[in-house]
């Protein structure tokens, strides 16, 4: 639900007060700052970082700290999702903007149709421009973003009244290996010098050892933000590492009554190299799952009783597969899991006996077919979300080879494994035949389109045992 009649560009609101408002000057106030900054870089982007919100004169300082870092970054980081507390307006839930984009003195950045759309249904996320209009918590951060990384596409969100847990569901909406995540809050407000170094120094320690009830009531004004951000990271066994932390006392005034900064960055987003990679001993293990669960599945018409306790542990972890069966090079059967829901070893031979008898478009394996099978099984990486702005968007960033694709409208679903591409080269036409696989038009196109990617490692050879 719209809250007001969007506008085309949501204009800046805070140039010229939080910052310099004429494009020469603020570019060269923001490119001082970050020549300040420490110029080290980690090896890979952050998965997030927290930077303060406050005038240039105050906060700019310890932001710069953060947004230095990210220098090496540009065209890594392709979309940035800001949170931010609501300042002016209440707010119920999180608000998001109709805007096409956001301008500053330094010109547009546009907004990301595809992360506002899966933003747009959840429940309490609404489309409330009023909540942008003054909004500064947000704003602030765009000319760094855009001296450090350029044309980057934007998700702005005011946080109101919500809920951790929600914020947590709105950043998991979003989140993917080219999107950063961006907590824009100040810490304490107002007290003298030595109070809010006190009070600073005990919230930046609970943000840093990922502890929310740390945060609470000490004056982060983006405290539930924050608070969400850790939600996530905890999930995915990431940490915040503090880079800076002063207070308008130490920047440019006085130190009677000061509010406090601080600027974090996360650890990088676990690449798709540093998955866990299953060894040619537990490959083979897997296929004699496999090959056993075929054999079982021909001799009594069902899949065999297993032990996990039994399992290496590569094998007793939680993983998803696919497993496939060819008969002189043709499909047979494939069938899998999207989502690790239980052991690797059952999921194995679970999918194997399924991919023999229950894949609906073939009948079922018969004894006679046994000599001519060959077997083959995908180990899946985590699904990740993957937002696109429209088609060329989709097309131009696929990884030929590499990418399993998930697509979803509404009750329609349909994957391909990287295999595919064996058969499918081009990304235009593996598309239209994953839109087929929906039971979709083959260009199919609609705000309510949702993709996910994942990559797998595969490995298969010939039956080998006698029936």
């Amino acid at each position: 639900m719209s809250m007001t009649s969007p506008q085309d560009v949501r204009p800046a609101a805070v140039a010229g007060q939080f910052y310099p408002g004429q494009r020469a000057e603020l570019a060269a106030t923001v490119d001082a700052l970050l020549a300040a900054a420490p110029q080290t870089a980690p090896a890979d982007p952050p998965f997030a970082i927290i930077a303060p919100h406050a005038g240039y004169i105050y906060s700019g300082p310890v932001a710069a700290s953060v947004y230095a870092r990210l220098k090496p970054f540009r065209g890594r980081i392709a979309r940035v999702a800001i949170l931010g507390p609501a300042h002016r307006v209440a707010v119920r839930g999180i608000a998001l903007s109709g805007a096409r984009a956001f301008a500053t003195p330094l010109g547009e950045l546009q907004q990301d149709a595809a992360a506002l759309a899966a933003l747009r249904a959840l429940p309490f996320v609404q489309v409330n421009d009023e909540a942008h209009r003054q909004e500064h918590a947000l704003e602030v951060q765009l000319p760094f973003l855009q001296r450090v990384l350029g044309d980057v596409r934007i998700v702005p969100m005011v946080v109101g009244q919500a809920s951790a847990a929600e914020v947590a569901r709105a950043i998991e909406a979003v989140a993917d290996e080219q999107t950063l995540i961006l907590i824009s809050t100040d810490l304490s407000h107002y007290h003298d010098q030595d109070t809010a170094t006190a009070i600073d120094t005990a919230t930046c320690a609970a943000i840093a050892q990922g502890n929310p009830a740390g945060i609470e009531d000490h004056g982060a004004c983006g405290r539930i933000p924050v608070k969400g951000l850790l939600a996530v990271l905890a999930k995915r066994g990431l940490g915040l590492t503090l880079l800076d932390r002063r207070t308008s006392g130490d920047t440019a005034g006085s130190r009677d009554r000061v509010v406090g900064y601080a600027a974090f960055e996360s650890d990088p987003r676990p690449g798709r190299e540093e998955t866990r990679t299953i060894s040619p001993a537990d490959q083979e293990l897997l296929l004699r799952l496999v090959e056993e669960s075929l054999r079982h599945g021909l001799r009594h018409g069902a899949a065999p009783q297993l032990h996990t306790d039994a399992f290496a542990p590569a094998i007793k972890a939680f993983g998803a597969c696919f497993v496939t069966v060819t008969k002189g090079g043709v499909l047979r059967g494939c069938i899998g899991s999207l989502a690790p829901h239980r052991s690797l070893g059952i999921d194995t031979s679970a999918n194997a006996f399924a991919a023999g008898f229950g894949d609906p478009r073939f009948p079922p394996l018969t004894a006679a077919e046994w000599p001519e099978l060959a077997i083959s099984l995908s180990v899946l990486t985590p699904a990740e979300p993957f937002p696109v702005r429209d088609e060329a968007d989709l097309l131009a960033r696929l990884r030929p080879g590499i990418d399993g694709l998930i697509l979803r409208d509404g009750t329609r679903r349909a994957t391909f494994l990287p295999q595919v591409w064996e058969q499918l080269p081009d990304p235009k036409t593996f598309l239209a035949h994953l839109r087929r696989k929906a039971g979709l038009a083959t260009d199919h196109w609609s705000p309510t389109l949702q993709f996910a990617r994942y990559s797998t490692q595969s490995f298969g050879r010939p039956v080998t045992r006698p029936l």
